[in-house]
C-alpha cells in the first residue's frame, strides 16, 4: 500500500519561505511521477508542480514560476517544495500526489486524474 506523508507546512508572512516535504512509502519510488497540488478556501485543488520519476523535467504552474521548486530525493523517497517569496494568495493546503509511471520516467502529469495516491495535505497561511 502506497502511503504519502507531507510535512512543513505552517504559517508565515508574506515575502518569507517555506519548505514542504513529502516522505512515500510502498512501492518503488523511482517509479512514481510526484506532484504538488493546493487547494485554498472555498476553491478547487490546482497543480502546482510535479516532477518526473527520475527527477527531470520539472513542471510548474505558470504563475508560480520562479516562486517555487519542486525536487526529489529518490534515494530518501521524498519529495520537496520549496517556496519562496510567498504571498497571502498563496495560502492554501498543500497535497501531495503519486502517479505510477514507471513506463514513461520522464513524464510529469499535470493533472489531478492523472495521480493515483494523495497524501493528507498540509496547511500552509501567508499572513500580509
Amino acid at each position: 500500500q502506497v502511503q504519502l506523508v507531507e510535512s512543513g507546512g505552517g504559517q508565515v508572512q508574506a515575502g518569507g519561505s517555506l519548505g514542504l516535504s513529502c516522505v512515500v512509502s510502498g512501492g518503488t519510488f523511482s517509479d512514481y511521477a510526484m506532484g504538488w497540488f493546493r487547494q485554498a478556501p472555498g476553491q478547487g485543488r490546482e497543480f502546482v508542480a510535479a516532477i518526473s520519476g527520475l527527477g527531470g523535467n520539472p513542471y510548474y504552474k505558470d504563475s508560480l514560476k520562479g516562486r517555487f521548486t519542486i525536487s526529489r530525493n529518490n534515494a530518501k523517497n521524498t519529495v520537496l517544495l520549496q517556496m519562496n517569496n510567498l504571498k497571502p494568495e498563496d495560502t492554501a493546503v498543500y497535497y501531495c500526489a503519486a502517479g505510477d509511471y514507471r513506463h514513461n520516467s520522464f513524464y510529469t502529469p499535470a493533472s489531478e486524474n492523472e495521480y493515483e495516491y494523495w497524501g493528507q495535505g498540509t496547511q500552509v497561511t501567508v499572513s500580509s
